[in-house]
């Protein structure tokens, strides 16, 4: 199967909404994948989309109808594709990443806090 093949094959298997396009984020994905007319990508950044606050959402309402009032969902700051979290994805990771291991070997530990007292001194 090829690339393209298994693309649609997953974008038609996600619930599309009447007025936006909805794809699956890919594990680790943080730029937008759609092609344009011309077959560029587009490589907008994918960021948290908070639609309940949005006004032209709040008039449109058919991801809070889909989706309810508190989904996950990132939208592409250009072509405004949304995206739905990979269900491979770990839950509570940044969505920068997971980030990368000490070159050194060690972990450095988080700092503790002080309390009212050590501070004063």
């Amino acid at each position: 199967m090829a690339s393209g093949e298994m693309a649609t094959a997953i974008t038609s298997t996600v619930p599309q909404l009447p007025n936006h396009k909805v794809k699956i984020k890919k594990p680790g994905q943080r730029a937008c994948n759609e092609k344009n007319e011309k077959g560029k990508f587009c490589g907008g950044h994918l960021k948290r989309w908070f639609y309940a606050a949005d006004v032209l959402e709040q008039e449109c309402g058919c991801v809070e109808k889909a989706w309810g009032g508190d989904a996950e969902v990132y939208r592409c700051e250009f072509c405004g594709t949304l995206y739905l979290p990979s269900p491979e994805d770990a839950r509570g990771m940044n969505v920068a990443g997971p980030g990368q291991l000490s070159i050194f070997g060690f972990v450095v530990p988080p700092k503790e806090e002080k309390s009212k007292d050590e501070k004063k001194t």
